[in-house]
């Protein structure tokens, strides 16, 4: 098989007229371009240079490699500008992966932003618990809290965006009651497979556990006055009808990263879309930590 790096050494020696000036072209000393020469002779077991006081000529045969030798330039050049074009081109399917409550309560109107700056962009949001594996492509790019950056694969780009904390909520009217002196007794409301976290043990709550299968219902239950549960900040304090809990402290989930991996991250639509996603992460950062409202 012909190595395309001798047919670069062929072509810039025929257009040079002398292995001084492919030297100088290519960036590389004269005893490399002749034995690149030699090489592509020996392979092809023809001659494909006269030497001659004024220069090299080519011979019958090099006149012959040079006709394909430029159609192998010409379809290199075709090859490197199409595929370059196309990673580098706004437009093309953008899978991201991330929480739902994340999407749901956070990010879904700066995808629509974004969506609304990039139409060619088809969008594709992997809205899971899940974690998608990006070395198989499973997804592009992957919006996750982590609480230890250390548990991340080493092959994984980390965007660091902000950190995220949590509080126990109820709902306003619950709240109202508790202090009135409602007889209902105040249940703590869990997503079933999670249980009842240990930090939250100190406050009081004389219900037996109300269990839902996924965040939204357990959102919905706490509206609805049903009882307490831990939520993100972003999420309870956002809510007009949930207030933090009296006495209780917030808590740290982790730290919100885009996640990329190997080449894609390198394509211009993932680019454009984690530059994007981190500046409006910054921006939500009092809203993520908790500082954003006051609370009594």
């Amino acid at each position: 098989m012909i190595d395309w790096d001798d047919v670069r050494y062929f072509l810039a020696v025929a257009r040079g007229g002398s292995v001084r000036a492919a030297a100088g072209r290519l960036g590389v000393n004269h005893a490399t371009v002749l034995r690149r020469i030699a090489q592509l002779e020996e392979r092809l077991g023809a001659q494909m240079f006269e030497k001659l006081p004024s220069g090299y000529r080519l011979t019958a045969a090099g006149e012959e490699v040079l006709e394909l030798a430029d159609q192998m330039e010409a379809s290199s050049h075709q090859l490197e500008t199409r595929v370059f074009g196309r990673d580098q081109s706004v437009r093309g399917l953008l899978r991201v992966t991330l929480a739902p409550t994340v999407a749901t309560h956070l990010l879904m109107p700066d995808f629509a932003d974004f969506a609304r700056l990039h139409p060619d962009i088809e969008m594709e949001i992997l809205s899971s618990g899940e974690l998608a594996n990006l070395t198989n492509r499973d997804a592009d790019v992957a919006i996750r809290v982590v609480y230890d950056r250390k548990t991340l694969p080493l092959n994984l780009h980390g965007l660091k965006g902000p950190e995220v904390f949590g509080g126990v909520y109820m709902s306003r009217d619950r709240l109202a009651a508790s202090r009135a002196g409602a007889p209902d007794p105040t249940r703590w409301i869990v997503i079933s497979s999670h249980g009842i976290p240990d930090w939250v043990r100190e406050v009081s709550a004389t219900g037996v556990p109300f269990r839902t299968t996924d965040g939204e219902a357990q959102i919905v239950a706490a509206r609805r006055g049903i009882g307490m549960t831990t939520l993100p900040c972003f999420v309870g304090d956002a809510d007009p009808l949930l207030v933090r809990v009296p006495g209780t402290d917030l808590h740290m989930y982790g730290t919100l990263w885009l996640l990329t991996q190997g080449e894609t991250r390198k394509t211009k639509r993932v680019r454009l879309f984690t530059e994007f996603v981190s500046r409006r992460l910054a921006a939500y950062a009092p809203l993520l930590a908790g500082l954003s409202v006051s609370h009594d």
